[in-house]
């Protein structure tokens, strides 16, 4: 292949590629409008923006490999891009909204505050937060999704602190959480529930995080469904060796 051919458009695909890298540091402009709604004590504005910058982070992976912002563009890191991007949205200002929400005493918000934060920076520092079938190992951070499901049902305080507890330590187990977009079995299911999981989300933010039953009764259905998912064995076992 000669020079030429290799140079033939490379623009092109350096502008989709690092537009690409807009698209994915968009999320960050949304976890700051999320913050700013928390301030002001806007909770379902803030899952709002919290959701746009999940729909982002949902679609940006399948966009960079298609565009192969890797090849393209290896100067800007597309993996450290969305752990900076993540970590903003899914932990940062849920921490805030637990630690400024009136979920529970200041002591104990701050404390359960903290732990997310603290636990969330190691998970995202960890080489094999992803096992070789591409689920997370370990509680996968998303504490964007927790604690929307802290201002969606009441729940006792104490009982919000001992969940916070039970997950952060789950982050350092070896328990499998889905990948929704890249774990092949039971795929179109995993995303049909998504799909209706993300619609119902919609309306609990619309009516202000207090829907009807029927819509937190299908969140939390849809919530057993993604947490126990890694935790059942697949029926499919590996053939017995022949003697």
């Amino acid at each position: 292949m000669t020079t030429k051919s290799l140079s033939a458009g490379p623009a092109g695909r350096r502008t989709l590629a690092f537009a690409v890298h807009i698209f994915t540091a968009s999320g960050a402009v949304c976890g700051l409008l999320a913050l700013m709604a928390a301030v002001e004590g806007h909770w379902a504005l803030m899952f709002a923006w919290l959701g746009l910058a999940l729909f982002v982070d949902g679609i940006d992976g399948t966009m960079a490999r298609r565009a192969k912002v890797g090849e393209v563009l290896p100067r800007w890191s597309g993996d450290t891009l969305d752990l900076v991007v993540d970590y903003l949205t899914y932990c940062l200002v849920p921490a805030f909204a637990v630690a400024s929400g009136g979920l529970m005493p200041f002591w104990l918000a701050v404390a359960a505050s903290a732990t997310i934060l603290l636990t969330s920076a190691l998970y995202f520092a960890d080489t094999s937060m992803k096992t070789d079938d591409l689920y997370f190992q370990g509680f996968p951070a998303v504490w964007n999704v927790v604690v929307f499901y802290f201002f969606l049902v009441p729940l006792n305080p104490f009982v919000i602190a001992g969940i916070i507890a039970l997950l952060a330590v789950g982050t350092f187990l070896p328990i499998k959480f889905v990948h929704p977009f890249r774990v092949v079995r039971l795929r179109l299911v995993t995303l049909a529930l998504l799909a209706l999981w993300a619609v119902l989300a919609v309306v609990a933010v619309v009516e202000d995080m207090r829907p009807d039953l029927w819509v937190t009764i299908g969140l939390c259905a849809c919530a057993v469904y993604f947490t126990l998912f890694g935790v059942i064995p697949s029926r499919k076992r590996a053939a017995a060796p022949r003697p």
